[in-house]
């Protein structure tokens, strides 16, 4: 009986342990999306309401209520965008659909692409405003120099605990170019 040679064994060990390495990157790599998804919803941001296309809410309009709610915006990108809310600032009745208007204009002399993240405070409220049509649920495109409003749709949950009255729906657009252009 030959002894195996011990570089050989080696060789089989480091190959065993590279193969348990690559199906357990695999595998969590595979978990990430379903952990997404789940955190995501926790915190009240993405759109799977909209990718589902399903009614976030109903209707159920409160008319003794008004809340205001304060639009903002920020580009990341200092100099790629112009990016503003068309008003600052508008009061709502709690379970009434309303439309609102974003206005971005490509700063550059190329085409490119934004993604705007939205952002809802005071910490906590993001279940009770849902965004039925957004700008940001997809990344936009822009010509060089060219300039446009950005619509969103929104209602506010009737559910909203009654000491909030003011919400803050901001937005950051980040000019997403290189990574809409890159395989």
């Amino acid at each position: 009986m030959d002894p195996v040679d011990p570089k050989k064994r080696a060789n089989r060990k480091l190959v065993k342990a590279l193969l348990i390495m690559t199906a357990g990157s695999f595998a969590f790599g595979w978990a990430l999306v379903p952990l997404y998804d789940v955190l995501c919803k926790a915190a009240g941001i993405g759109n799977a309401e909209a990718k589902a296309g399903k009614a976030v809410v109903q209707e159920a309009l409160d008319p003794n209520r008004e809340v205001t709610i304060e639009f903002m915006s920020t580009p990341a990108s200092v100099g790629s965008f112009d990016f503003r809310p068309k008003v600052a600032s508008m009061r709502i009745h709690p379970g009434k659909l309303y439309d609102t208007v974003f206005y971005a204009k490509n700063l550059t002399n190329v085409a490119s692409v934004a993604q705007a993240v939205p952002s809802i405070s005071p910490t906590g409220t993001a279940k009770y405003f849902h965004k039925t049509e957004c700008f940001c649920f997809s990344p936009q495109k822009f010509a060089a120099g060219e300039g446009r409003e950005l619509p969103v749709r929104f209602i506010v949950d009737p559910g909203l605990p009654g000491t909030v009255d003011k919400l803050t729906l901001a937005y950051t657009i980040y000019d997403t170019t290189q990574s809409a252009t890159q395989p």
